[in-house]
Parts: C-alpha cells; sequence; structure tokens
C-alpha cells in the first residue's frame, strides 16, 4: 500500500492507523500548497481531488476520504482490533464517531486555516468547536478512548484533528478528558512513529 500525506494535515489519522496495524506501506509527501509530489509531478494526475489522504492498494486502485481509508485499514488488518467486525453495533458507534469528527470538528477546523478569514468569523468558528469539545469531553469521562478502554481508528482522526488547536487559536482548557486524553495518545509507540517520520516531532 501507498499513503500519500502532508505532514501533520488529515493523512496523519490514516498514518497511525497504518502503524498500529502493523502492514507495510509506503509514504508519499505531497505539498498541498503547489499540488505537487516530492519529484515535483503534479498530484493532480494522481487525484482530481488534490487532496490527502489518499491510498494506494497494492492493485493499483485508490481510495479517498479519511474516514473510508481508516475503515478500510481496520477491515484489512482485523487482528489489530482498529474497528469492531462490520454490521455489529460497536461497528456503527465507531462510525458515529467517524462522522462527528469530520463534519463538526474537521471542518469546524478548515476555515480556521484561511488567511483571508476575518478574526471576528475565527472566534466564531473557534467558540463553535469549544462547544462540540464538551460534548466529546463528556464521553471520554471514565473512558481511555471513544469506545471506552480499546482504541479505534475514531481515535487516531480524533487526536489528528485536535493536534490542530494551540495552532489555531482554540483553546481546550479546562477539558480536561480531551487533555487526557491526547497524551494517551501522545503516548503510543506508532503515533510517535507517524509523527517523527512526518517530521512531527524529533
Amino acid at each position: 500500500m501507498k499513503l500519500y500525506y502532508s505532514p501533520g494535515a488529515c493523512s496523519l489519522s490514516p498514518h497511525i492507523a497504518l502503524r498500529e496495524a502493523g502492514v507495510k506501506f509506503d509514504l508519499v509527501k505531497t505539498a498541498l500548497q503547489t499540488h505537487t509530489l516530492a519529484d515535483g509531478s503534479d498530484y493532480y494526475q494522481i487525484t482530481a481531488k488534490g487532496q490527502v489522504p489518499l491510498l494506494e492498494l497494492d492493485d493499483g486502485s485508490r481510495l479517498s476520504e479519511g474516514p473510508v481509508i481508516l475503515q478500510y485499514i481496520a477491515d484489512h488488518a482485523p487482528a489489530s482490533g482498529l474497528a469492531p467486525a462490520a454490521g455489529t453495533t460497536e461497528r456503527y458507534r465507531v462510525m458515529e464517531w467517524l462522522n462527528f469528527i469530520t463534519s463538526e470538528l474537521h471542518k469546524g477546523y478548515s476555515p480556521l486555516f484561511n488567511p483571508k478569514m476575518p478574526q471576528e468569523a475565527k472566534e466564531i468558528l473557534a467558540a463553535r468547536l469549544r462547544d462540540r469539545y464538551a460534548f466529546v469531553d463528556a464521553k471520554l469521562e471514565g473512558h481511555d478512548y471513544l469506545m471506552g478502554k480499546q482504541f479505534s481508528v475514531a481515535d487516531a482522526y480524533l487526536f489528528t484533528v485536535t493536534n490542530w488547536a494551540a495552532g489555531v487559536g482554540v483553546d481546550l482548557t479546562g477539558f480536561k478528558n480531551v487533555a487526557a486524553f491526547m497524551a494517551r495518545m501522545k503516548a503510543r509507540p506508532a503515533v510517535q512513529d507517524a509523527m517523527k517520520a512526518e517530521g512531527l516531532v524529533k
């Protein structure tokens, strides 16, 4: 498999999942500002969306959209326990979290990266994100991860987007369960390895 990524972007979540799954894969760095690969080639020739993550499978076919890629990785390595079995209530809970993170958190952050976004609008969006994190913080009460004691691909996604907070002015002070979750995630070897590979930590 081959993962097209940009350092620290949402592609970090499938990167973490691939390492958690213990499957072999190659990393292909993508510059999202120029939509080029390291060799200067046009990323739009790889995917018309021009976005990461993109997972190229061994047969040459490609999957886009982070939550879908995360579930593919989990199903590709079922022994890893990255997601409950398809069709179970627990699996739908993971899908519920993935949908919440992509729609309520991930897309909530997106405008904050836009330098042309007015500061007043950014403050409104940041406050909305804090409201969403209040919900997440309550759900994490007494839990190590979103699904309880068991790590899942949804945790990789939550960690990835939450890691953006400080850089775009989203104050998560007071959310002790979110803070504990982030510390727990940073201690996982697969997370450390993924972040080192992307140059996010030394």
